[in-house]
């Protein structure tokens, strides 16, 4: 009886299209096909690709089908465009192991005021409902009144947040699941989104690869409003005028996960400073002399109404991904609320890295 062909595609981020077509005979991969628009020297390796994978389990862990790959090679060798890594990912979306953003029907969740205590605990159950299948993927864009200093999972509380500031201002202070740097957010002054999706959408890449993955339809509205926006390796997002900024996850057991994005949209600077402790070594590498220079608010760099702003993310990432209107379940934010007073205000909690 004949094998059913099997078909799967990868785009390199500033790369190129890597295809895997196979079939699998006896739980092994046979008849494999690597092509696609990358280039390779000497032509004859791609003959030696083919070979290094068939065989292979179907149930080939990505790092064992780049292993192979990478073994299979002479290493003079060129790969131009793609790497063994590339050609996994292709080959374990062939055997639908790993996913594309088509493979998903996405949800788009509109602004909500809410605590920002509950928008964090929002964070962990939604991504955690997505992971054991019992709602679809989506963006929600944050919304909150009072303002927060928002603190990484790993960071100090005393080395990052000077209190008196903080009490001064009236701003409060919380953690987050992920990692990363202190988030200033005063209501109305920054925008804040989450991506929540199951970990298959980016098997195989790497921590550093998944940012720029992740915001390809972020950096397609910049280009709309009129900017040309960019990564700055790990996880800043930027443009020729400075940081914008930054972006964190967090992968939870069960397969789920969330990505998101704070970007200064007005800031007061001054206050800002006053109530994070930023000191010069951590803006030694990013070539500047103070907080104050290192963002660049995008009111500044767009001309547009903070509303118009969101309203443009999400039309871009509804039009790309062919998203459908959704909300936060009663259910979802009855989980939350628990989360918050079981975990999320817990002085433990704020204090975990005192």
């Amino acid at each position: 009886m004949a094998q059913q062909r099997r078909h799967g595609e990868y785009k390199v981020t500033g790369g190129k299209l890597v295809v895997a077509d196979l079939s699998v005979v006896d739980g092994r991969l046979a008849e494999v096909s690597v092509n696609g628009d990358f280039f390779l020297e000497p032509d004859e390796a791609l003959e030696d690709i083919n070979a290094a994978l068939t065989g292979l389990p179907e149930d080939a862990a990505h790092a064992q089908i780049a292993a192979a790959v990478r073994e299979g090679l002479d290493p003079s060798v060129v790969l131009l465009g793609f790497s063994p890594e590339a050609v996994a990912t292709a080959v374990r979306r062939a055997l639908a192991r790993a996913t594309t953003w088509e493979d998903h029907e996405w949800e788009v969740i509109p602004p909500v005021v809410r605590p920002t205590l509950e928008n964090l605990a929002l964070d962990e159950v939604l991504a955690r409902e997505v992971g054991a299948g019992r709602r679809r993927p989506a963006l929600r864009l944050w919304d909150w009144t009072e303002p927060s200093v928002v603190i990484g999972s790993f960071q100090s509380l005393r080395n990052e947040v000077d209190p008196e500031g903080a009490a001064r201002h009236g701003i409060s202070v919380v953690r987050r699941v992920s990692g990363g740097g202190a988030m200033f957010m005063e209501a109305g002054n920054c925008i804040t989104y989450s991506l929540y999706l199951p970990q298959t959408l980016v098997d195989g890449l790497s921590y550093a690869d998944s940012y720029p993955f992740l915001d390809r339809w972020v950096m397609q509205a910049f280009q709309e409003m009129g900017l040309e926006a960019f990564y700055v390796p790990l996880n800043d997002i930027a443009t020729e005028h400075g940081k914008i900024g930054g972006a964190a996850q967090k992968r939870f057991a069960g397969g789920g996960m969330v990505h998101h994005v704070t970007m200064s949209y007005d800031i007061d600077a001054e206050k800002m400073t006053e109530v994070l402790r930023i000191g010069r070594e951590k803006l030694s590498d990013k070539g500047h002399r103070s907080a104050r220079k290192r963002v660049d608010p995008l009111r500044r760099q767009t001309g547009m109404a903070r509303a118009d702003v969101v309203a443009k993310l999400m039309e871009v990432f509804t039009a790309r991904h062919a998203a459908v209107p959704g909300a936060v379940g009663e259910a979802e934010l009855a989980a939350a609320r628990e989360l918050v007073a079981a975990k999320f205000a817990t002085p433990e909690w704020t204090a975990r890295v005192p």
